[in-house]
């Protein structure tokens, strides 16, 4: 059994979905975009993170990722960001989050010649943020995005060394972009997982559709995660209220 069972909601539909997520007691994962960020309203998150509480739920964090990089070669991206997940820690400050998820940047396309420097720059990056998330109470995830295999992620994840910073294992990048078999996603990451995104797609397009309904294999994600991090998170990624309504539906026979 997964520590928690959570929903993707983006912040700006948050109106929309609200009185649904409380009535169904359903966790959610809040996206929070950059344009989101920077309009927040301080009293409806302070309201909305008491609602929470008073249902029992609990929540995590999708940070902001567009145009980012901590391990940017560019000290001006870096900055931009920093300057991002700073925001980001300051809203989960007062949401408590079991989790924020960050990408982690890389692509071998931009980076294949400059891996060094790439990891370098993202430890350091991510050390300074530690503080921080550790007055929080909450753990740092990096979801595999474009990596075709977990090196770059654990090189980053080992040389943090710490359980605060952990690996957000994407069932639909992994379909799309991974030329190594999850068997060995898993023996390389598997024990770094504290949280997973779950949604399926036939591997050419990130369709987000419910567990089950495309090409992963989800007997095989869903028994690695219960063997090698047993506490980790789940997280459905279904981009539409009927897609989750199916989606947790079809993840109850792996539950």
């Amino acid at each position: 059994m997964p520590s928690l069972l959570c929903a993707h909601v983006p912040w700006p539909r948050l109106a929309e979905h609200r009185d649904y997520l409380l009535e169904q007691r359903i966790n959610p994962e809040l996206y929070l975009p950059s344009d989101a960020l920077d309009s927040l309203d301080g009293e409806l998150v302070r309201s909305f993170a008491a609602e929470l509480v008073a249902h029992g739920l609990k929540c995590t964090i999708h940070a902001t990722f567009m145009d980012l990089n901590p391990g940017s070669v560019d000290r001006a991206v870096r900055e931009t960001t920093r300057q991002r997940v700073e925001q980001t820690l300051a809203v989960a400050a007062v949401l408590r989050p079991q989790v924020i998820v960050f990408h982690p940047g890389y692509s071998r396309l931009t980076y294949g010649s400059s891996v060094e420097t790439w990891v370098a720059n993202s430890v350091a990056f991510w050390q300074e943020q530690l503080p921080r998330a550790r007055e929080i109470g909450c753990k740092i995830a990096l979801e595999n995005i474009f990596e075709e295999e977990p090196s770059t992620l654990r090189q980053v994840l080992d040389r943090i060394n710490d359980p605060l910073v952990g690996h957000c294992f994407d069932s639909g990048h992994f379909n799309m972009f991974a030329t190594v078999s999850l068997q060995e996603w898993f023996a390389a990451l598997g024990d770094r997982i504290v949280e997973s995104h779950l949604h399926d797609n036939h591997g050419q397009a990130d369709e987000h559709l419910p567990v089950g309904e495309g090409q992963i294999d989800f007997e095989l994600v869903t028994s690695l995660l219960k063997q090698y991090a047993p506490d980790a998170v789940w997280t459905l990624e279904a981009h539409s209220r009927e897609r989750l309504e199916r989606a947790i539906k079809n993840i109850q026979q792996y539950l």
